[in-house]
């Protein structure tokens, strides 16, 4: 067992006692269903519950789904690591190259067909479920590609830009952003350009980028441009105190979206639902238009199938099924609100819908946009080990007034401890 496999399965090793279905060490012929019958794991909102139902009919294929509460990763983690109980197809999250190391643990898809249905997908998703040896280990379901989200009415009350277009093209660049928030908070000293510099600044600059904290062969470039720059833009948003430090999904958030305090945040199309759910008052007040700085994208998952599956190629069936492009757009985004990876679905009239919460706009044409333009990155098993070294330093900014410079070289500092410990320096 190499380093990164103990790496990949460390966070499982503390659970494996208490595996699911009271097993523990079993072997792969402990199954989840009898034979000829597949079982598939899944989250909540991950797939539609109808789809799944109309499953067996459409594919001729018996399924047993079970939706998995909880922490779903680590109930995956130790049923791969005790070999027992493992899921013939299950939902593997954005974080898919966590997987990477343990790569042996699924089938590639490429062996089952993929490459035909390959074209059909944006391609920079396609690309975060292959391994950096080209196995296929991820179907892409859907995306989270980002945009902004922001208040025409406080935009007019500062002599800023309303319509959508025009807000885009005056804030296109994160700079030009920065500095609209700056006249913002000057005509209105009230009100806050986002809701902290942590998420909604540098995690959302980040996203844009093309590399991000590891190379293919696990060496760590995090410290260039790609993450100094979204850094150090958070810095000056915090030095400009464009921030209300509203952290995400609290009451203090969720005020801050309903009473206007908050005018503006980059976010994915997800959150297009849950501002609708959290500041219902505000329908019609909100607009939608491309982000500054350009594409990036914020969530979205795969179906993977084990390679403990005795029938790969009906697993094939069942998820190339669940995951076609009709599918995604008609169960996934026009009722589950799940952005779908399947260029097609992105142009369907189904989708070029009038929004009321957000002026009768028709969002979907920003997001698309957003979609087809994300760049290909390469996110690696280690990023999210990695990220909160950087995220931890920039709360500690604004939360306790550190020293940039001073949080930057901790940051750096605790990468390295990080890296040291998986055995990567």
């Amino acid at each position: 067992m190499t380093h990164s496999r103990r790496a990949f399965l460390a966070a499982a090793s503390g659970l494996v006692g208490t595996a699911l279905l009271g097993t523990s060490g079993c072997g792969r012929g402990n199954y989840l269903t009898p034979e000829g019958t597949l079982s598939l794991w899944y989250w909540d909102r991950s797939i539609s519950d109808k789809l799944l139902d109309m499953a067996p009919d459409k594919t001729g294929i018996p399924l047993t789904k079970q939706k998995i509460g909880g922490d779903f990763k680590a109930k995956l983690l130790t049923s791969l690591a005790g070999q027992a109980y493992i899921p013939d197809i299950t939902g593997l999250n954005e974080d898919v190259a966590t997987y990477f190391p343990d790569a042996d643990q699924f089938i590639d898809l490429y062996e089952l067909g993929a490459k035909d249905v390959e074209s059909q997908y944006l391609d920079w998703k396609w690309q975060r479920g292959v391994t950096p040896d080209g196995r296929l280990i991820g179907f892409p379901m859907d995306t989270g590609p980002t945009a902004l989200f922001y208040r025409p009415d406080i935009f007019e009350q500062a002599g800023l830009p309303t319509e959508p277009d025009d807000v885009a093209a005056e804030l296109d660049t994160w700079e030009a952003y920065l500095e609209a928030g700056t006249t913002l908070t000057e005509a209105l000293p009230k009100v806050r350009m986002v809701p902290n510099i942590v998420d909604r600044v540098y995690f959302q600059a980040v996203a844009q980028q093309e590399t991000r904290y590891l190379d293919e062969k696990n060496n760590f470039i995090g410290d260039g441009p790609q993450i100094k720059g979204p850094w150090d833009l958070a810095v000056d948003a915090y030095h400009r105190k464009l921030a209300a430090n509203a952290d995400e999904w609290t009451p203090d958030w969720n005020a801050g979206m309903t009473t206007g305090r908050i005018a503006t945040f980059v976010g994915a199309v997800w959150m297009a639902q849950v501002l609708k759910d959290s500041a219902g008052d505000t329908s019609g007040k909100w607009r939608v238009c491309r982000a500054p700085g350009g594409a990036g994208n914020h969530g979205g998952s795969f179906l993977g199938i084990t390679s403990s599956c005795r029938d790969p190629e009906a697993a094939w069936e069942v998820i190339s099924w669940l995951q076609s492009p009709e599918n995604q757009l008609v169960y996934g985004l026009n009722e589950m609100q799940l952005y779908p990876a399947a260029a097609s679905a992105l142009e369907d009239e189904r989708a070029q819908q009038e929004d009321e919460f957000y002026g009768g706009q028709i969002i979907n044409d920003v997001f698309a946009t957003s979609a087809r333009e994300v760049k290909p990155v390469y996110l690696s098993p280690y990023d999210n080990v990695i990220n909160p070294a950087f995220t931890d330093e920039l709360a500690l900014v604004w939360s306790a007034g550190k020293d940039p410079d001073r949080a930057w070289r901790d940051a750096l500092n605790e990468v390295d401890r990080q890296l040291s410990h998986l055995g990567l320096i």
